[in-house]
């Protein structure tokens, strides 16, 4: 018959001193107290494991740190995983690598493997932007943050002081961002369910001004302001009716380089990496647009970009520069933007009644329609050559008006 386990108190395991070898006393029901010979104590608990019924012993904590009680309690806790079949030890180490993982889920991880996918998608200035405003007003507050503890009531008070400070638009920007990282996060299993993908509806909506712009008909009068403009230099003159025939960006605009002119087949052919979309754009030449690239020959022919900057001739003009003269020096602010000059081109064409969809290409706007988007490639380019030509002719007759 076994020997019944006399239990231990506190006042017993007090009194235990080192006898300068190990000792092991029981507690009962696989609790053990453990005295090294240095005198430290330390509770385990032993049992069989319930598969192989080989015996194991799990290290619980030190006494008094874990009291005689809570060791007990513990005890129990185990007792009912072995009634089940687990085993407590490797129940333990599967928790112990949750609460791993969990650690090092951080937003800030995620963050970052997102932005590295990301990152080739969009422009160098989209992307620069889009981590610079997450460093500003987000990471501060959920950087260190465990994914699976982010929610969306706490992120959303880390954006309320924007929406009183007015930046809408900026709100609209970070909640696009989070969602992205949340998305990405459930999408490889970082986390079950995305807290954050309606957080946006809670906000003001920003009341969105169109850009600043003029009907076609207005032309004559713009045109008539730059050819007399006397504080315009003749370079930034002919960027303004570069972008202007051409209906790009500023920034595509500003920085066209003499290497993606190709004169003998008509076409200027934008690097992806220089686009919006991501996507090379090819625009078609017009004897119009020609006539510019001869005049600016002499001046930038010798440099790699065609409208070089003025302080830095290794590096292009910069992208405000057109904005600025037309708000500053042609006296339309408040009344036309750069961009607008891309509105001005799309009224007319489509006034003029050409096919919506070319009107869109001549612009490298995306094809609103998703499946034909996801099937079709082409860029339409020998279709857009009329489009374009009739374009330069609209404005070069607007030019001598």
């Amino acid at each position: 018959m076994a020997r019944a386990v006399v239990r231990l108190t506190d006042k017993k395991i007090k009194s235990i001193t080192s006898t300068g070898k190990e000792q092991t006393l029981s507690d009962g029901g696989g609790l053990q107290l453990r005295v090294l010979p240095s005198g430290t104590k330390s509770w385990q608990f032993k049992f069989k494991d319930p598969i192989s019924n080989k015996f194991n012993k799990l290290p619980l904590g030190l006494y008094p740190a874990l009291s005689l009680a809570n060791a007990r309690t513990k005890t129990i806790e185990y007792q009912e995983l072995l009634a089940q079949g687990i085993n407590p030890k490797a129940h333990e180490l599967a928790k112990k690598q949750a609460e791993s993982r969990k650690a090092a889920n951080t937003f800030l991880a995620a963050a970052e493997l997102w932005f590295e996918r990301k990152q080739p998608t969009v422009t160098p200035h989209h992307a620069a932007r889009e981590w610079r405003t997450l460093e500003m007003y987000i990471f501060p507050k959920l950087k260190d943050t465990p994914l699976e503890s982010i929610t969306a009531i706490d992120t959303i008070e880390i954006l309320r002081p924007l929406e009183s400070d007015g930046k809408h638009s900026t709100i609209k920007r970070i909640c696009q961002s989070l969602n992205q990282i949340m998305d990405y996060s459930v999408n490889h299993g970082f986390i079950n369910a995305n807290p954050l993908a309606k957080i946006i509806k809670v906000f003001t909506k920003n009341t969105v001004e169109h850009m600043a712009t003029i009907k076609p008909d207005e032309l004559p009068d713009f045109l008539t302001a730059l050819n007399n403009s006397q504080t315009i230099q003749n370079k930034t003159r002919l960027l303004i009716l570069w972008q202007l025939h051409t209906m790009t960006r500023s920034k595509e605009a500003a920085g066209t380089k003499w290497t993606d002119i190709n004169i003998e087949d008509a076409v200027w052919v934008i690097p992806a990496e220089e686009m919006k979309r991501r996507r090379s754009h090819r625009v078609p030449l017009t004897p119009a647009t020609l006539a510019i690239l001869n005049q600016m020959k002499p001046l930038s022919g010798h440099h790699e970009y065609v409208f070089p900057s003025e302080r830095n001739e290794k590096s292009h003009a910069s992208t405000y520069t057109v904005n600025a003269a037309i708000k500053r020096s042609l006296g339309y602010k408040g009344k036309l933007v750069a961009h607008g000059l891309r509105s001005v081109a799309s009224t007319a064409l489509h006034e003029k009644g050409y096919d919506s969809l070319l009107v869109e290409a001549c612009l490298a706007h995306a094809d609103e329609n998703e499946t034909r988007a996801a099937y079709n490639r082409s860029d339409y380019l020998e279709q857009r050559r009329p489009i374009m030509g009739w374009w330069s002719e609209f404005v070069e007759q607007a030019n001598l008006k």
